[in-house]
């Protein structure tokens, strides 16, 4: 586990999938990140990579070939190599193998940055193209962090909390999941006036919410959202301009997380197996070309 500290707050990294596993506001003690127990969900803050969501069957097709591949991809599963470290930022590499190449046929190389400066957290991702010949590299590429809710022993409950949302596309509808799979239907999802947000809308948190899995948003106009209390002054606040994808979830009834997930990617529709150049949201790199996006996470 690797560790940056800044006046203000603490976080820790896993090299296993170069995971955010902690982030603590050191006035207060207060650990915002879930802790990954395994009675509820066994994760921090995954990487979805090479692939942000489900697929058909589990299955892709490449040149007609048929590939396996699970649910997110295979990065939060995979030892990054620490390759820089400073007192205020890490970086970690993943590349391509023999391992990889059995379920996804590509060469890669991808970096994961983390930057901690006062109470924000910037995360970076770097995807390079390194094939030398006329192989392009197709990829998706996305975040799942998880955050307590309620936020602290003191926090209150599920109820107590909302998203603030910045610029909701109108209307604003979820993308209906079944099996994990888009099924191309949309329902509206109905915010609320509340006045300790800026344009006084809210979507408040409630457990029937996620009856029907996560909360899947399409929209090029999202770029931030908040977790907060309308009784308690805690929250957490994402930045992800230029994002066209945004899931919120939580696994169901008495969870205490829930996850803020800015993707470029999204899940493949209901059907049978596609493209992997044909799925919604998979960006191609020419050989030597490069990717660059990042977000931030700010606690207080």
């Amino acid at each position: 586990m690797l560790t940056l500290t800044s006046a203000t707050a603490r976080v820790q990294i896993a090299a296993h999938g170069a995971e955010l596993t902690s982030f603590v506001n050191l006035a207060t003690g207060l650990e915002y990140v879930w802790p990954a127990d395994p009675a509820q969900w066994a994760r921090h803050a995954p990487l979805l990579f090479p692939i942000v969501g489900k697929l058909p069957e589990d299955t892709y097709l490449h040149n007609g070939q048929a590939y396996k591949l699970s649910q997110h991809g295979f990065a939060r599963d995979q030892e990054f190599q620490l390759i820089h470290e400073e007192a205020d930022n890490l970086v970690f590499q993943l590349m391509h193998s023999a391992v990889t190449q059995q379920v996804y046929p590509f060469e890669f190389e991808l970096r994961v940055s983390y930057t901690l400066r006062g109470s924000v957290l910037t995360v970076g991702w770097h995807v390079r193209n390194p094939a030398a010949a006329d192989q392009d590299l197709l990829f998706s590429i996305g975040a799942h962090p998880a955050f307590n809710c309620p936020l602290g022993t003191e926090g209150g409950q599920f109820a107590d909390y909302f998203f603030e949302i910045g610029n909701p596309p109108q209307p604003f509808e979820r993308h209906l999941l079944k099996g994990g799979l888009r099924t191309g239907e949309t329902q509206p999802v109905p915010l609320a006036n509340n006045e300790l947000t800026d344009d006084g809308e809210a979507l408040p948190l409630t457990y029937d919410l996620f009856a029907d899995d996560a909360l899947v948003f399409k929209s090029n106009d999202f770029s931030w959202i908040a977790l907060r209390s309308n009784k308690f002054s805690n929250f957490v606040r994402m930045q992800f301009d230029g994002f066209p994808y945004l899931g919120l979830w939580t696994k169901g009834p008495g969870a205490n997380f829930v996850c803020i997930e800015p993707w470029q990617g999204v899940a493949s529709p209901v059907g049978p197996p596609q493209e992997l150049r044909d799925k919604e949201g998979i960006m191609t790199l020419a050989p030597s070309q490069m990717f660059d996006c990042r977000y931030t996470i700010e606690v207080g």
